[in-house]
């Protein structure tokens, strides 16, 4: 991806979320970036680990309240589906 951007407004995890997937994306290739939505989501439902020198690791706290993991997941989800 050259280059990923997001326009929205929504809760501060939602918008949070999609600043750090954009900047995560840019540079990937599809594969990469399709490698790296899996990843997140897999930590958002506890499946993974979050590795503590990682930038997402700011939202693990969120798989601990399962209504709030479709506000982190929204951006990841639309950008896969875009994909």
């Amino acid at each position: 991806m050259s280059d990923v951007k997001f326009t929205g407004r929504g809760s501060s995890i939602s918008q949070a979320s999609a600043s750090m997937m954009t900047e995560r994306q840019i540079g990937k290739t599809r594969g990469e970036a399709e490698a790296e939505v899996e990843s997140f989501k897999a930590m958002m439902v506890g499946e993974k680990e979050f590795p503590e020198t990682d930038d997402l690791a700011a939202l693990k706290g969120v798989v601990q309240y399962p209504s709030r993991i479709k506000c982190a997941t929204l951006s990841w989800t639309a950008f896969q589906n875009g994909l």
